[in-house]
């Protein structure tokens, strides 16, 4: 069995400093070494720029105080961090549901590309966020200020084309998105690189999951209560979906099955991070193992998350910590324990 750490960083200030902190905090980091291994060596950074310049500017200050801390060129640091044009992913899990009361999801991969990084992020010029990041200054998965959370699904590389990757669409929606409505507009003005499901919720009880391809989105919605995995379950996409999905077919039902189970944000959180759920994975040689649990409560803005296999949830009020109230808390704790 392995431990692992996630470090909790908590920043508030311009998006240059912002990045640069994080690039001093992350220096060290075995991610920048795998990211370097597996992006590419450049990538057309004015495509990348005129991207940002037109749905997120303020990211682009970041990454440039990214590149300060890391010691980076800017082409550098556009290519390993900067999210767009990055090479295929082949696999990658993801479970959620979608209540108007909350959103509870797990995230699954491999703790070999896991950055290790919990984000609260007060910008200047953009909205507060809490989130797991990926790639830096992607995330896996958050909330924002304003109560909307999200979270990416990896469905396949149908279509394939360089475009942003799904981590960095989530940025940028949990940045400049103020409800589940701005942030469907968003996803179908963004262009994709691959497919991915987004799964959302706002403080309002406006639940959707939008499946997004290269090509164009779709969306789904519930009144009462969503589930998210890794396939396209409507029939203008479907054919986007991998060859085999009979896994992600049977997450989904087992999710819809809890409909009348009338279960409470706290009792969701523990059924998705038991070892034993039928949500919770240990396949990591095969980038099918849970990571974290990741969730919010609406009405009195309230994260619960938690590692694999963690013994303390990490339970924050945003709002509170929006108004300037820093947590105490500094890291989380998991343990990766592969199926025998």
């Amino acid at each position: 069995m392995q431990h692992f750490q996630v470090k909790v960083l908590q920043h508030r200030g311009s998006s240059y400093e912002i990045g640069k902190t994080l690039g001093q905090q992350a220096r060290h980091n075995p991610i920048v070494q795998t990211f370097e291994k597996i992006t590419r060596d450049q990538i057309d950074v004015q495509a990348m720029e005129s991207i940002y310049t037109a749905f997120a500017p303020h990211v682009l200050e970041e990454l440039r105080g990214l590149a300060e801390g890391l010691e980076l060129t800017w082409g550098q640091v556009c290519a390993r961090f900067g999210g767009y044009d990055v090479p295929k992913t082949e696999a990658m899990g993801c479970s959620a549901i979608l209540t108007r009361d909350y959103y509870v999801r797990n995230y699954d991969f491999s703790p070999d590309f896991y950055d290790g990084f919990f984000s609260l992020l007060q910008p200047d010029q953009a909205f507060a966020t809490a989130g797991y990041n990926l790639q830096l200054i992607g995330r896996h998965d958050g909330v924002n200020e304003h109560g909307l959370v999200i979270g990416l699904h990896f469905v396949s590389n149908a279509g394939y084309t360089r475009g942003i990757s799904a981590w960095t669409a989530v940025r940028m929606v949990l940045d400049t998105c103020q409800n589940v409505e701005d942030a469907i507009q968003l996803l179908q003005e963004l262009p994709h690189a691959a497919c991915y499901n987004f799964s959302i919720g706002d403080k309002s009880g406006d639940l959707a999951v939008v499946e997004a391809s290269p090509e164009g989105i779709q969306v789904r919605r519930d009144a009462a209560l969503l589930s998210c995995v890794n396939h396209f379950q409507t029939d203008l996409l479907a054919p986007k979906n991998r060859s085999i999905i009979a896994g992600s077919v049977k997450r989904n039902a087992y999710m819809q099955g809890l409909q009348d189970k009338a279960y409470t944000q706290d009792e969701m959180v523990q059924l998705f991070k038991d070892k034993e759920s039928p949500l919770f994975f240990r396949d990591y040689a095969d980038l099918f193992g849970t990571l974290h649990t990741f969730s919010y409560a609406y009405q009195d803005a309230r994260i619960v998350t938690v590692l694999a296999q963690g013994e303390r949830f990490f339970t924050l009020n945003f709002a509170d910590w929006v108004r300037g109230q820093d947590t105490p808390v500094e890291w989380l704790e998991g343990k990766i324990e592969e199926n025998k």
